[in-house]
């Protein structure tokens, strides 16, 4: 009976153990691929990381954007009406994306303070503005910004990461 009693703790425990293995790795891969909302005034107070991969969103700036004699360079200012930030595109853009328009690019922020985009994509209908956008757009008309995911959370006291 001993050994069978063995046997059967061993095979819980090992069962009990790969089942914790795959938690842990599948929140870290959850973590690692988290994409954080930042915007203008976030990334110009330097609170948004560098080297991450984020998202950053608001309207084109009128006549800032500049296409490279290639066609597919482009670089624009995104800016929430109170801080602007340099967005610099490689590719083609969206049909919609204009200058006035709302947009949301994902990249990162060189060392030169720039947004590298991977990716733009532009509102899709004249009504629609993402919610990140009209928050950001709202918080910083009231002389607000959107809070930084990288901080404290001061009601669990948990940080969470990027």
């Amino acid at each position: 009976m001993k050994a069978r009693r063995r046997q059967r703790l061993i095979f819980v425990g090992v069962v009990l153990a790969g089942v914790a293995i795959a938690t842990a790795l599948a929140l870290t891969a959850i973590g690692e691929n988290m994409l954080y909302f930042y915007s203008p005034a976030q990334i110009a107070a330097g609170e948004a990381p560098r080297g991450h991969e984020v998202r950053v969103g608001g309207l084109v700036v009128d006549g800032s954007v500049a296409r490279q004699e290639n066609g597919l360079e482009v670089r624009f200012d995104v800016t929430d009406t109170s801080a602007t930030v340099r967005v610099a595109y490689t590719g083609i853009l969206p049909d919609l994306f204009r200058e006035g328009q709302g947009i949301v690019a994902m990249g990162k922020i060189d060392d030169a303070g720039v947004f590298q985009a991977r990716e733009v994509l532009a509102k899709h209908d004249e009504n629609y503005m993402p919610p990140e956008i009209a928050e950001a757009l709202k918080l910083a008309a009231e002389g607000g910004s959107m809070p930084n995911p990288h901080e404290q959370n001061p009601a669990s006291g948990a940080q969470r990461k990027p």
